[in-house]
């Protein structure tokens, strides 16, 4: 009979009885009792009152009975602190019993046995099973003491069983290694300072040879533990990566990510040019495609570690299209991560067969797989331009299919496509304008407004398509109120005699009928703007856009870097760092990929490492840095604090931060007029920017040439490139009388909306007052952005120079420029133009800058001085190029002020 019988009971009195079968003396009758008190504890039952009575049952050779009894303990020791000091003797006891099971099984519960009254007891136990002769014990003691750090982390440490851990990092039985490393791992997560885990080559070594020989969990201890090692070159790298490499052909698919994470985080290392590095890429293939053979729920897990690996080298599964094709049974939840990952891999090479498969997706009958598919086809449109015109006839043949969802998807990507290329294909906007009336979803009835305003001139009658959005604005989402409102302003200054009552009619429900503060402020603003100053109207509204591209749902580099370090694990699947949905701070460690190193540009190598190099590199080191993605992305930097001090306390006065030389003040600029009066009815703006103690300053002179009082003053901004914004209000506190000038100081953070600006520098400002609203524009030097953490580490700007493309680099001449190398040094540093190397060859000063804007942008400089040589030659390196030119501008200011 089988033990279920022990879950049926439910009798009356039943403690009572047990308790008598407990101090039986027939063995059997004692064993059926236990049982009996195990299986009541499992369903919820409290059987708390018999714990003295199973505490003596301990006094046993029964390897059964024993097992039930530190079961029992286990789970009631917490509530009966007092009773569980009873059961310390026969653990002392059983810890050095002849049989290796009991004395594993003794050192098992002493560390499950939560209770601090206990623990001081368990020391001397613990330290005979670490150097117990039997592997098995060995191993379970290594467990034991990762538990006991949990309860009691200074005495764990006090009786020196850290380095007894340590120790068995060298043990003979792997088994005993891999414990003693996850023991390790899991204390070092708890207290990420404490460098526990002090990894060199020769224990490398010793966790490699383990690694062959453990169980499969014992392998991905070692494989995750290896991951957190940063090889002292690219020789040390490869030899780890060809010994990590056989883990791939693993049948547990936990092990073969743990050896992915490990290879894709010591590949950073590896030269491209090394036919090493390109038989690696080929190797690791094979191992990903075997696992979406897998049931759903681990293909899932897969693709979603595998979007990531796309993500930072598509290389490694370009030839692997197919196996990403979604299969009819395949649940929605594998279909739309295969999806993504399609199109991450989509290239000119496969597009036709991408497009041919997206569009039988098209035609499947679940709507959310659909709707994805057709947003697929756009996204393939904006990646790979020599496909756009075939997405666009594939996007055209679905809306001739009048299928509702499918024809309001269509219309939303083909504005996307208008947005990335301009001028193409707007023939296709009548057979769009045909589907008007079947538009019911607001993003696409959105999307259809904004491409007729935007196209208004081509369309004979885009007033009456407008006016037939207008009928129900009321019960219209404020997405498409507000695009109609944009739509009907476009309209307007177009064709401003015909739409005269139109652009009227909205105004007035946007303004005067509306209670959407967002909808209302945008209709006052382009009332103001059309009854002050039609010319500026034109040139807001009908301004030219920014050209959109696919790299808009990519994940942040500093991040991807952070998450390539976790595959494998919770964060990978979520695409969240562990700190974003780890409760509180314990086991949150923020991982960077080393920095790549080579064979290459070896002179700078030698130069830079000879004696400039640190040998313990700082915390946060990345393979490159974030280099922003462009203006469409918000900037991810708030502003630093009001008060900040300036630069970093004494280490930095003495220098210690290994620059050269002592750093001069900031460079601010002469203040210019920005305002005239006589176009400002009597008010004259002028000013500058300040960049103190972490903070942009606006500094402006208000001067009042009028004859009247001036009061009310505000400012606002527009959206320019850096986002930014007013950190405050402007503060004039006082009445501006005639003849009178004020001096005002704004802060400013770079949060705000962002737009890239023609110059990039560009700043367009309104000044409000008492009288009327104002409107300049003024253009900031972009020193005011470099932020005071633009040092890079010396291995990370050598690595990220090589890094960034050789189309990035871009060359000036800047003339008649008297300083030595030195002097231009310090005086850069004063503007965040850190010298993070100096080199000189044949008589020629070769400074090596790192610059970081407030955007995470950063900017890599060579400035090359030649002694009696006027004329400095400066090589700008940047993944975004077009902030190039600005940075030059901001070092012949500095250099010539």
């Amino acid at each position: 009979m089988t033990d279920s019988k022990y879950f049926t009971t439910t009798k009356k009195g039943e403690i009572f009885e047990l308790k008598a079968e407990l101090n039986s003396d027939k063995k059997e009758k004692k064993k059926e009792a236990v049982k009996k008190v195990i299986a009541s504890m499992t369903v919820g039952k409290d059987v708390s009152a018999l714990f003295p009575d199973v505490v003596n049952c301990m006094q046993t050779d029964n390897l059964e009975l024993k097992k039930l009894v530190y079961l029992y303990l286990m789970n009631y020791a917490k509530s009966q602190p007092d009773m569980a000091i009873m059961a310390v003797n026969t653990f002392v006891k059983d810890c050095e019993d002849p049989n290796p099971l009991i004395r594993a099984l003794a050192v098992r519960t002493m560390g499950c046995i939560r209770v601090d009254k206990i623990t001081e007891y368990l020391c001397e136990p613990l330290r005979k099973c670490l150097k117990d002769e039997d592997p098995y014990v060995r191993k379970t003691a290594a467990v034991c003491v990762a538990k006991l750090h949990d309860i009691n982390a200074q005495l764990v440490e006090d009786q020196g069983f850290l380095d007894t851990l340590k120790d068995l990092i060298s043990d003979s039985n792997p088994m005993v290694v891999a414990n003693a490393v996850a023991a390790l791992s899991e204390i070092a997560e708890s207290h990420p300072n404490s460098n526990l885990l002090d990894l060199n080559p020769q224990s490398i070594n010793k966790l490699l040879t383990a690694l062959n020989e453990c169980t499969e969990w014992g392998q991905i201890f070692i494989l995750d533990c290896l991951a957190n090692y940063t090889p002292r070159d690219d020789r040390e790298s490869q030899s780890i990566c060809e010994r990590v490499t056989p883990r791939l052909s693993h049948a547990n698919s936990a092990v073969v990510l743990s050896a992915v994470k490990v290879l894709m985080k010591f590949m950073e290392m590896l030269p491209k040019d090394l036919d090493y590095y390109g038989t690696l890429l080929k190797k690791l293939a094979p191992p990903l495609v075997t696992l979406l053979s897998a049931e759903p729920e681990l293909q899932y897990v897969a693709l979603r570690n595998i979007n990531l690996i796309v993500q930072k080298r598509p290389e490694i599964l370009k030839h692997e299209m197919k196996v990403f094709f979604v299969k009819y049974n395949d649940p929605i939840y594998v279909k739309l991560e295969k999806l993504d990952i399609m199109i991450r891999l989509a290239s000119q090479a496969n597009i036709a067969q991408v497009l041919a498969e997206l569009k039988e997706y098209a035609t499947e009958v679940d709507v959310d797989f659909v709707r994805k598919a057709v947003r697929a086809i756009g996204r393939c449109a904006i990646k790979v331009e020599q496909s756009a015109e075939r997405c666009v006839s594939t996007l055209l043949d679905l809306i001739q299919t009048k299928v509702n969802y499918v024809v309001q998807e269509a219309i939303v990507v083909i504005k996307d496509i208008f947005r990335k290329y301009p001028n193409k294909y707007e023939s296709v906007i009548a057979t769009l304008c045909e589907n008007l009336d079947s538009l019911d979803e607001p993003e696409a009835r959105a999307a259809m407004i904004w491409i007729v305003g935007e196209y208004a001139e081509r369309i004979d009658n885009a007033d009456e398509l407008l006016e037939s959005f207008l009928e129900g604005f009321h019960d219209e989402s404020t997405q498409v109120q507000l695009q109609l409102l944009t739509a009907i302003v476009k309209l307007f200054l177009k064709k401003p005699t015909e739409t005269q009552e139109l652009v009227q009619q909205v105004l007035s429900l946007a303004t005067q009928d509306s209670d959407n503060p967002d909808l209302r402020d945008r209709g006052y603003i382009y009332w103001r703007l059309l009854s002050t100053d039609p010319v500026a109207a034109k040139e807001v509204v009908l301004a030219e856009k920014p050209l959109i591209s696919e790299e808009t749902d990519l994940i942040e580099p500093t991040l991807l870097e952070e998450l390539i370090c976790h595959i494998g694990t919770l964060a990978s699947v979520y695409h969240k760092p562990p700190s974003a949905f780890v409760e509180g701070s314990r086991g949150v460690m923020h991982k960077r990929l080393p920095a790549r190193t080579g064979s290459c540009n070896i002179l700078i190598m030698s130069k830079l490492n000879s004696s400039l190099l640190s040998p313990q590199l700082g915390g946060d080191i990345g393979g490159s840095p974030a280099m922003g993605a462009g203006f469409g992305a918000a900037p991810t930097v708030m502003p630093a604090s009001l008060n900040a001090p300036v630069g970093g306390g004494l280490g930095d006065l003495f220098d210690l931060g290994g620059g050269v030389g002592m750093p001069m003040g900031a460079y601010i600029p002469p203040k210019t007029v920005w305002l005239p009066a006589m176009k400002a009815k009597g008010l004259e703006i002028s000013g500058t920017f300040a960049r103190r103690a972490g903070v942009i300053q606006m500094e402006l002179v208000l001067t009042n040439k009028a004859m009247s009082v001036m009061t009310d003053f505000a400012i606002q901004f527009n959206r320019n490139s850096f986002g930014l914004a007013p950190a405050g209000p402007l503060q004039v506190l006082t009445p501006l009388g005639p003849n009178q000038t004020i001096e005002v100081s704004l802060p400013l953070s770079t949060v705000g909306p962002v737009m890239k600006m023609d110059p990039l520098n560009n700043l367009q400002v309104a000044v409000k007052n008492n009288i009327d609203v104002f409107y300049f524009s003024c253009q900031y030097p972009i020193s005011m952005l470099f932020v005071e953490d633009g040092k890079m580490e010396r291995q990370v700007f050598l690595a990220t120079w090589k890094d960034i493309p050789n189309d990035n680099e871009s060359q000036f001449q800047i003339q008649d420029c008297h300083l030595n190398s030195e002097a231009a040094s310090n005086k850069l540093q004063g503007s965040n133009i850190f010298t993070i190397a100096k080199r000189t060859v044949e008589g020629q000063d070769m400074l090596y800058m790192s610059i970081k804007l407030s955007n995470g942008i950063w900017v890599l400089a060579e400035l090359k001085v030649q002694a009696g040589n006027p004329n400095y030659t400066i090589s700008l390196k940047c993944r975004a190029p077009e902030v190039s030119q600005c940075v030059f501008q901001c070092y012949e200011a500095v250099l010539k002020n």
